[in-house]
């Protein structure tokens, strides 16, 4: 049987949102469509401020009575208050149940048989599973517990950010974090909070950050790190693992210092910069390509 590889979040919480009007009323307020969210299936969303910033992103489940969301456990307590603030006469709960429950990760092998829910990652097919169980489950046959870290290790390699680790909330645009790459804005939907500053980035092209990999030969500095080219400020590292970390960086000044072939660099260690593989931006054309 194949051998895959499971590791419980504990840097993760739980809300539940149920009532009977929990469907539409996290709808009027996320960025992805909860009404398909069940059945096997969950979504990757957040909710954003006014102005179109991450508030909070999260991964959302859904089963028989209440829609129960994967968050940074650090963030449940605000994320709860902020859903209270919205909630005005809608016939919702809200709860933190971060005390009972634990989510899990897995990957390498097939869907995890948990007392739980489990739902193939939102973001990206290779990412694996996630779960939603009760506190100290059993684990599942066919997968051997690892740590954070290791997940960690996993979703860097694929070039997935996570919120709350690489970057700040209530400072970024979804688009600058790839939300709406990684299936995390629904274009198609209605109206939510932040709605028309996130549909005129898609619509005018204009999101000029990005989160992309950075290689090196030697473990990379910490997250924070500022990405230099020839003195001049292209972005900064995020999270890594070994030799391959997350870079949030302008494109259009890492394509002008590739062309150039600046040495790019984070703190001493040099770097290459690189597209995630299912990315379906590119680098900026430049103007002499532009012209043919």
């Amino acid at each position: 049987m194949a051998q895959g590889w499971l590791a419980r979040l504990g840097r993760r919480g739980v809300v539940a949102v149920g009532g009977e009007e929990a469907e539409a009323f996290l709808n009027d307020l996320v960025t992805a469509d909860v009404a398909g969210v069940g059945g096997g299936r969950a979504a990757y969303a957040g909710l954003l401020t006014p102005q179109g910033k991450v508030l909070f992103d999260f991964i959302v489940f859904r089963d028989a009575t209440r829609f129960l969301f994967d968050l940074p456990r650090a963030s449940a307590t605000d994320f709860t208050k902020r859903l209270a603030f919205y909630r005005l006469r809608a016939k919702v709960t809200i709860d933190d149940v971060s005390a009972d429950h634990e989510v899990l990760a897995a990957w390498g092998n097939g869907e995890p048989s948990v007392a739980g829910m489990v739902a193939p990652d939102p973001r990206l097919e290779a990412l694996g599973w996630r779960a939603i169980v009760t506190a100290g489950a059993p684990l599942p046959a066919g997968f051997a517990e690892v740590d954070a870290a290791a997940y960690d290790a996993h979703r860097i390699a694929l070039g997935v950010p996570e919120g709350g680790v690489d970057f700040a909330f209530a400072d970024t645009f979804p688009h600058d974090t790839d939300m709406d790459q990684l299936a995390g804005v629904d274009f198609t939907k209605g109206c939510y909070v932040g709605q028309e500053v996130v549909s005129r980035m898609e619509h005018r092209g204009t999101a000029r950050r990005r989160v992309v990999i950075a290689e090196g030969s030697a473990p990379l500095p910490p997250n924070g790190t500022p990405i230099t080219a020839a003195g001049r400020p292209l972005g900064t590292l995020m999270s890594s693992a070994g030799g391959t970390g997350l870079a949030f960086v302008r494109l259009d000044r890492a394509r002008e210092a590739m062309d150039a072939g600046e040495a790019i660099r984070a703190a001493d260690a040099a770097i290459a910069l690189r597209l995630p593989t299912w990315a379906r931006f590119s680098w900026p054309v430049t103007a002499g390509e532009d012209q043919r």
